[in-house]
């Protein structure tokens, strides 16, 4: 019921304050907290979230909570512990009301505010306190139709200046360079757009554009662009999905968000400082941040689902040959709540680890080191991926609770979500492994005794198949189910080893 799950909520942040029970919380001493009278605030502005709602209410929900300006949009620079905590604290709604708030919180604070902070010149930055103060909702404009999370990233939106207009000309040349699935695409008043930039006959790469997307009193949508919704989801419906096209949409020279890059006149270039820097590496920066943040949500929805099971289930008579005991105390759940204790704890100090480290490269706006990069993925693959597969297990110990609609499991493809977002789990433990076998040519330092055994064998088995067939390609999807072990065995040494070095 809801007031189960309220007072599940306040079980589990009790806990986490404390320190103590589930052992959810005793990583404080690793991560630098919002200040507990914030918290409480956020909280508190927060706890009447809805789903059952129109995009437009949902919308307008996040509008109001923008102009309270507990959460600035510079946080993720100034203050980057509150922004991964206010996210901290929604994602433990999910379990309730499902993801949709939180996917359209995290797209307008980390993707769409937090590509401008990253990207943009002084002025650009400066306008956010304006989009602030007004409630305006942004959208983020990256992955297309033929491009999304099972591709990487690819653009082929395209963006052509024209010197005799003084304007940049966005145009979708087919209908897989639509961009696909952008939350809170069919609401934003803002939108950053990744386009590949074209000066005169210089193809100059991926490029952000800061684009009004809906203009005057109605709020129309600009003319040129074309959207329409992705259809309904199994979870999630209060938050608008939406595919969209431009066809000869005209942005002003001061789109174009400049920090890295400008356009003088008709000559593209960029300040000494920036030399050598591409403005979608540093755009790919949000993709850190937002793995953190997904992490954290897996891990907030898991914690919250357990402790309301729980709750259930320590009340929950069962039948036996001698006394009444509670589902709890049966010996395949009881021993599922303590590993989802241990195994949840340990992640959370994890993640919590990499957390306190992003956020000094963050407050002094530098990319983070490798050793850190592979540690996010990590975080990311690993809490989705257990969090996927303890409530799954879960759910199968509970009975006809977990049929219930205000148990919370009808909301598990939040982790579904979670899985490709920020990068897609497979994609990522794929990169993992590609690295470390690149890596493995050259040295074995710090290397496990799993992942030489592996990169030895896939090393062997491709140059056979390579020998064989001369397809690299082919080669490498043949030890497929090696390479995902490789992955496996990475994240497992960057775990036990990541801040001891």
């Amino acid at each position: 019921s809801a007031s189960a799950f309220s007072v599940a909520m306040m079980l589990g942040v009790a806990r986490r304050l404390a320190g103590s029970g589930s052992g959810w919380g005793r990583h404080a001493a690793l991560r630098s907290v919002a200040s507990s009278a914030w918290t409480s605030e956020w909280t508190a502005a927060t706890e009447d979230l809805q789903s059952d709602v129109s995009f437009e209410e949902s919308a307008n929900r996040l509008r109001r909570l923008i102009k309270t300006g507990l959460l600035r949009f510079t946080d993720l620079r100034d203050d980057p512990e509150k922004f991964f905590e206010a996210h901290r604290i929604l994602a433990r709604h999910a379990v309730a009301h499902g993801p949709g708030f939180w996917i359209r919180f995290t797209v307008q604070y980390n993707l769409f505010a937090g590509t401008v902070l990253a990207v943009g010149g002084p002025e650009q930055v400066a306008s956010l306190d304006d989009l602030q103060s007004a409630g305006m909702l942004g959208c983020f404009g990256l992955t297309e139709q033929l491009a999304g999370v099972q591709s990487g990233l690819v653009v082929e939106t395209q963006a052509h200046w024209d010197p005799s207009r003084e304007v940049f000309v966005l145009n979708t040349p087919h209908a897989g360079a639509r961009k696909n699935w952008i939350s809170q695409g069919a609401t934003a008043d803002k939108a950053v757009v990744m386009a590949t930039l074209n000066v005169g006959d210089k193809n100059l790469g991926p490029h952000a554009f800061l684009a009004d997307f809906r203009t005057g009193p109605a709020r129309e949508v600009v003319p040129g662009i074309t959207l329409a919704d992705m259809g309904t989801k199994t979870t999630g419906n209060d938050l608008d999905n939406a595919w969209l096209h431009f066809k000869e949409v005209e942005l002003p020279r001061s789109a174009l968000l400049n920090r890295y890059c400008e356009l003088k006149g008709n000559e593209y270039s960029q300040p000494v400082e920036a030399q050598g820097i591409r403005p979608f590496d540093m755009i790919g920066q949000r993709l850190y941040t937002g793995r953190i943040a997904v992490a954290q949500a897996a891990l907030e929805y898991s914690k919250t689902l357990f402790d309301v099971t729980r709750q259930y289930s320590d009340t929950k008579r069962t039948w036996a040959p001698k006394g009444e005991p509670v589902l709890s105390n049966i010996p395949q759940l009881a021993s599922l709540y303590d590993e989802a204790d241990e195994t949840l704890a340990g992640l959370e100090r994890f993640v919590a680890a990499a957390e306190a480290d992003l956020c000094i490269c963050l407050r002094e706006s530098t990319p983070p080191p490798a050793d850190l990069v592979l540690a996010i993925a990590t975080c990311k693959v690993q809490a989705v991926e257990t969090s996927i597969d303890l409530t799954f297990r879960l759910k199968q110990e509970v009975g006809s609770f977990a049929l219930m609609a205000d148990a919370g499991f009808r909301h598990l493809d939040f982790l579904q979500c979670a899985k490709f977002a920020e990068g897609d789990s497979r994609i990522l433990m794929q990169k993992m492994a590609r690295d470390r076998l690149k890596q493995y040519g050259s040295t074995q330092d710090g290397f496990s005794s799993a992942e030489l055994e592996l990169c030895d064998k896939i090393s062997k088995d491709m140059a056979a198949e390579i020998t064989r067939s001369g397809d690299r390609q082919a080669a490498w999807n043949s030890s497929w189910r090696d390479i995902y072990a490789l992955a496996d065995a990475v994240m497992n040494n960057v775990q036990a080893t990541y801040g001891s070095k």
